[in-house]
């Protein structure tokens, strides 16, 4: 180290260039500490698109207000006014699947030489912040909010009528609909 240091305070630069000054270093070169913690790793979910993680190398998940299963209404958007269920949830970007809504026509080419290719339409997911909770019984679409029963059980309801979204029958009816419908489609393929 001390030799280097007396290579450069011996360098003198030429009279034409930088206005003849010597470069001197600081005598004590300070450690430098990164100002990062350890690197975010990011997950390559698609070029474009990618995926925050944690330093554990696990996506980070964000918190959503609608659940899988819930019937909502959509709030902006060109499928705006259209009201459908929740049947799939992708928590890292926060989107939501919503059955017959916001339809995207894809092109499937054939697997053989005697199958045809196909145009299909497919659901693409939009932004949890554009749909909204729905009641059926009432036709009106709400905010959710969250509260504890008597029994000690934490549920959520709807603000404008009261009505309480969580119950077990719904889950689970709807957990076996998702099961049904997974069921026919690798049947189909």
């Amino acid at each position: 180290m001390a030799v280097l240091q007396s290579s450069f305070t011996g360098l003198s630069i030429s009279s034409t260039s930088f206005f003849g000054q010597r470069f001197s270093p600081p005598l004590s070169l300070p450690l430098v500490k990164s100002k990062e913690g350890p690197c975010l790793i990011t997950a390559k979910l698609k070029r474009w698109e990618r995926k925050e993680c944690k330093p554990n190398s696990l996506p980070v998940l964000h918190k959503m207000h609608v659940r899988l299963g819930d019937t909502v209404k959509v709030i902006s958007g060109h499928d705006k006014g259209k009201i459908g269920e929740i049947t799939e949830i992708i928590k890292h970007n926060s989107k939501v699947v919503v059955k017959e809504v916001n339809l995207k026509t894809k092109h499937v080419k054939s697997r053989s030489e005697e199958e045809p290719g196909q145009i299909v339409k497919i659901e693409a997911p939009i932004h949890s912040s554009n749909v909204m909770l729905y009641s059926k019984e009432q036709k009106v679409a709400s905010r959710v909010g969250h509260k504890t029963l008597d029994n000690g059980k934490r549920v959520r309801y709807l603000i404008k009528t009261g009505e309480i979204i969580d119950s077990a029958e719904n889950w689970k009816k709807s957990v076996k609909e998702k099961g049904k419908t997974t069921e026919a489609v690798a049947a189909a393929s």
